[in-house]
């Protein structure tokens, strides 16, 4: 089985695992993967993540131009826009999973760090959250809003829509919108209960021992200092 052939079937595979799960529902949601010519990969537009055919996945050139496949998902422009700012980034996964929703809807989400570090996989696998205003699904003005970014972020929650999370592979870019998924659980579970948060000390162990991005340490702050944590004006120091 040729390269692309095997990120075909992990297309439908991991698709199929997210529908069943309930992690996206009907034809909500979407994937790509970046391919070693530089094209890649993606979902076609109105089609279930848990029904997709290997053989009408969308193949777009490195222009994003379509080659053949389906007509593909209208929210390239997501995928476009974190591509080109996280050049690490092999895959991403968009979603309209329920918590991560719920999370962008509240009044009190800071935009520089939509979900406060409430676990160390979170830390671990996602780092940092940004929250951007809602757009219009498929409206070309939010990849302006996600390159404003300038890459900082792998993952990106769309306020009333959903997350975006790119990772080097898509295995990783899965996992960590699941950790995205039940750490947004968590924060609604908890929210208004001042829960116990990681200290600035346990994020910068965790960002040195598993060697991740240094800028999730540099923007960390000691959260127990505030009345509520999830209402904290901080977005570093």
């Amino acid at each position: 089985m040729s390269d692309e052939s095997h990120l075909r079937e992990s297309i439908c595979r991991f698709g199929r695992s997210l529908f069943e799960r309930g992690l996206t529902a009907g034809s909500s949601g979407n994937i790509s993967v970046r391919l070693s010519d530089g094209g890649w990969l993606t979902t076609p537009t109105n089609s279930s993540l848990g029904f997709l055919d290997p053989a009408r996945l969308s193949r777009l050139d490195v222009n994003g131009r379509l080659v053949s496949g389906d007509t593909p998902t209208k929210e390239l422009p997501l995928h476009t826009a974190l591509y080109s700012t996280r050049r690490d980034a092999g895959a991403i996964v968009h979603l309209h999973s329920t918590h991560s929703v719920a999370v962008s809807m509240l009044p009190d989400v800071d935009p520089a760090n939509a979900l406060p570090p409430m676990t160390a996989y979170y830390v671990m696998r996602v780092g940092r959250t940004a929250l951007v205003p809602y757009y219009r699904p498929g409206d070309p003005a939010v990849a302006d809003a996600i390159r404003g970014l300038a890459g900082r972020y792998s993952a990106v929650l769309l306020a009333n829509h959903g997350p975006v999370v790119a990772g080097k592979d898509l295995e990783a870019a899965v996992y960590a919108t699941e950790e995205l998924e039940e750490t947004a659980k968590l924060r609604l579970l908890l929210h208004g209960l001042n829960p116990r948060l990681l200290t600035r000390a346990q994020i910068r162990d965790l960002v040195t021992h598993f060697k991740l991005d240094e800028a999730i340490a540099e923007d960390a702050h000691d959260h127990a200092s505030c009345s509520d944590p999830h209402d904290c004006s901080h977005t570093g120091e």
